[in-house]
Order: C-alpha cells, then structure tokens, then sequence
C-alpha cells in the first residue's frame, strides 16, 4: 500500500525557501521540513530566520541573504554546495509587501519591484542551477515561483478604503511577469529534468486584519471566504515532490476561486 512517504516525502532532499519569515513563507517551509526536507530558511533578518528555525526543528537551516544582492546570493549557492552539492526544492516567495497607486508610483518603484520578483529568480537560478542539475541524477528537482493574483487581475478599487490602501500597480505587473518568466524558465530547464513551476496566492490576509476588509475580501470569492495559510502548503509540497514529475510550465491558482468570475 503507498503511504504518505511514498507520495510525499522528502527525506534526503535539500530545499531552500526565500521570503522564509513571511506569512505564507512560514507555512511553505514548514510543510518542506515536515516531509523530510532539509530547508533552508532565507531572507534578510538573521534573528527572525533563527527564530524561525528553532520553532520549526533541526533540519531547518537560518540563511541570511538578500536576494537582491549579486554577493548575497553567491554566498547561499556557495554555502549549499558546501554542505549538500545538490539542490532539490527552490521556493522563490520573496515579497515587500505595501500600499500604493498609479497616483503615487514612480519608476524607480517598478524597478525595484522587478529586481525583487524577477531579478532575484534569475541570481538564483545561476547560484544553483548546477545544485539543481546534479539532483536530476536520482530525483525530480523542482523550481516554485509565487505569484499573486493580481497578477492576474486588477485589484477592485472599492474593495479599499482608499487607493493606497491596495495592492500597487508594479507589484501586479511584477507578479505577471513571475508567471511568464516562469514558463520561460520551465522550457529552458526542461531538458537538464529541473522542473519549474508557479503558484499563484489568492486572498490570504492573515489573521488581526480589520474585519470589514475581510468581510469584503471574502465576498469576491465564490467559496465566500478568505484563504488560510495552510492550505497554500499542500500546493506547494505537491510541486516539491518527486510525484509531481511530469508537471511543469503550470500556474496552479488557489484563490478559492477570486479570479475565475
């Protein structure tokens, strides 16, 4: 009879997990170490990812980087080809999250954006892709991008109570060329058997939000309610699993539904 393990696990496999102290970054890498993975935890405050790491167990690794830096990102490749020579999982969820509007964006907005989303994926891709490669040899080494569905749609001015309370317009356009970049990066890859795929987050507040928003949020979605941070993890441990082999190239929406009305 196949088990969970069969299906899922991930005992011996090396995993890595930008945006690690974030809301849905948290759930992500938990799932990752729960199934077996060896999982590194990065991003840009060492004492949050130590925090992290302890709460989540031993085989969780704090991995200071900030990826929007060339140095950086070297230094995590260099690290990991140290202490495993391969690379099983890559989770690029790395994410500022804030307010704003066509009225008070500036270019300088949409460059930085793009570094973060775009700019940083192509780093990680050279740091790694060797790592990723070397995998390939007895696994399925996937590649998962997170995205946004307003990369998808535009955010529902009304929805806000005011125009810089919403998503802005460079994290959108942003997110939508993660998707593209995504399928760009799927056929390169294709050929080494590194997978590379996408999952595109829908309304997933979190909890402490002001009640009437969510109350609002919740009624774009035909499931009538906002998601749960948990259950963007089985997404994510599916893409990161061997059993998911013969996907790539998809963009996997969990948005109870938001962007198909």
């Amino acid at each position: 009879m196949m088990t969970l393990e069969d299906l899922f696990g991930l005992r011996g496999r090396v995993a890595v997990v930008t945006g690690a102290t974030g809301r849905l970054g948290q759930v992500m890498a938990e799932a990752l170490a729960a199934a077996g993975a060896t999982t590194y935890l990065v991003g840009r405050d060492q004492g949050r990812l130590e925090a992290l790491a302890d709460k989540l167990g031993p085989s969780c690794h704090a991995a200071r980087c900030d990826v929007t830096v060339d140095e950086d990102v070297a230094a995590l490749g260099a690290r990991l080809h140290e202490d495993h020579g391969r690379l099983d999982v890559l989770v690029h969820n790395a994410h500022v999250g804030q307010g704003g509007s066509l009225r008070n964006a500036k270019p300088s907005d949409y460059l930085a954006a793009a570094d973060l989303a775009l700019g940083a994926l192509q780093r990680l891709l050279d740091a790694t892709r060797d790592l990723l490669e070397a995998a390939s040899s007895d696994s399925s080494p996937s590649v998962i991008t997170v995205a946004s569905m307003y990369g998808v749609v535009s955010p529902k001015p009304h929805l806000y109570d005011n125009p810089e309370a919403g998503n802005p317009p460079y994290y959108g356009a942003v997110k939508a060329g993660l998707v593209q970049l995504t399928r760009y990066a799927a056929v390169e890859l294709g050929p080494a058997g590194i997978r590379v795929n996408c999952v595109t987050p829908g309304p997933f507040p979190g909890d402490g939000g002001d009640p009437a928003l969510l109350a609002r949020l919740a009624q774009q979605t035909p499931m009538g309610r906002v998601g749960d941070s948990a259950e963007i993890a089985t997404t994510v441990l599916y893409l990161a699993s061997p059993r998911s082999s013969y996907t790539t190239g998809a963009n996997i929406v969990v948005d109870g539904g938001w962007t198909i009305w």
